[in-house]
């Protein structure tokens, strides 16, 4: 059987390779959807690390963890690196394709919402842009009931001794996570003696890369589209470049960024 799978038939080439249909005629529409499907294709594996990573968190398990983490940080490397090629497009290149966009928008990837809701920066009101397709819908929903990649962090903590407050671990999990001073406390406890805490001193390492990363692909898209088309709408009704501006504000694990202020 091994013998009759070729490079092309193994990575489904021909479905892959066929699956750009530009509609504008536009030279730079092929780059437009190509830079879009890649992104999707790299969230695709984003999300098979984490979840395998939340996992191995929830068993107390955390090397294997650390590589997975570890994958994502270098995944996200290629989400940043994308701007960078979708930049060569300039406003009149994206003019020609703008229009027939309609109202569709990388906003409405519910990959990129999944990820962010995995991570733990969650709106519930989010889930409503994909009402029209009800598995979509369902899967972010089940996501938003179960604990966050962070809140199994935090749990780690309470379950290796350290003073979490029981509200903390027993919280409605569908809302984004709200700082605390006995969490950040706990941080700063492993960061002051990471000898005695290795594992989770560099649990904690690895989530701050992981949000480094994704704040540097946040920023990456906010300049492409401050380069593109400047302070106009986004495509799919967002304020465009303030609205990016304002999640690049939203920290997914706020105390380990306050901590090396507190130690």
């Amino acid at each position: 059987m091994a013998r009759d799978v070729t490079y092309s038939s193994y990575l489904d080439l021909d479905k892959i390779l066929s699956a750009q249909h530009p509609t504008s005629g536009a030279h730079d529409e092929m780059l437009f959807i190509i830079v879009h499907q890649a992104s999707e294709l790299w969230l695709k594996l984003c999300l098979h690390e984490l979840k395998a990573a939340r996992d191995e968190i929830v068993a107390d398990d955390l090397r294997p963890a650390f590589k997975m983490l570890a994958r994502v940080a270098r995944a996200q490397g290629q989400l940043i690196s994308s701007w960078e090629v979708l930049s060569t497009m300039t406003p009149a290149d994206y003019s020609q394709v703008r229009p027939h966009l309609a109202n569709s928008s990388g906003f409405q990837s519910p990959q990129y919402r999944m990820m962010e809701f995995l991570m733990g920066g969650r709106n519930p009101k989010m889930v409503t842009m994909h009402e029209a397709t009800p598995e979509v819908a369902a899967e972010l929903r089940a996501e938003l009931a179960r604990p966050s990649l962070y809140d199994e962090a935090v749990r780690l903590l309470a379950r290796r001794g350290f003073a979490i407050p029981a509200e903390l671990l027993e919280r409605d999990h569908s809302g984004g996570w709200t700082p605390s001073l006995a969490v950040e406390a706990a941080w700063a406890q492993i960061y002051r003696d990471p000898e005695a805490h290795w594992d989770l001193y560099e649990l904690a390492e690895k989530l701050v890369d992981l949000e480094y990363h994704f704040q540097r692909w946040r920023f990456g898209h906010l300049k492409t589209v401050e380069r593109i088309i400047g302070f106009k709408r986004g495509t799919g009704g967002t304020a465009g470049v303030p609205y990016l501006e304002g999640v690049l504000k939203q920290a997914f694990f706020p105390e380990l960024l306050s901590v090396r202020t507190a130690i």
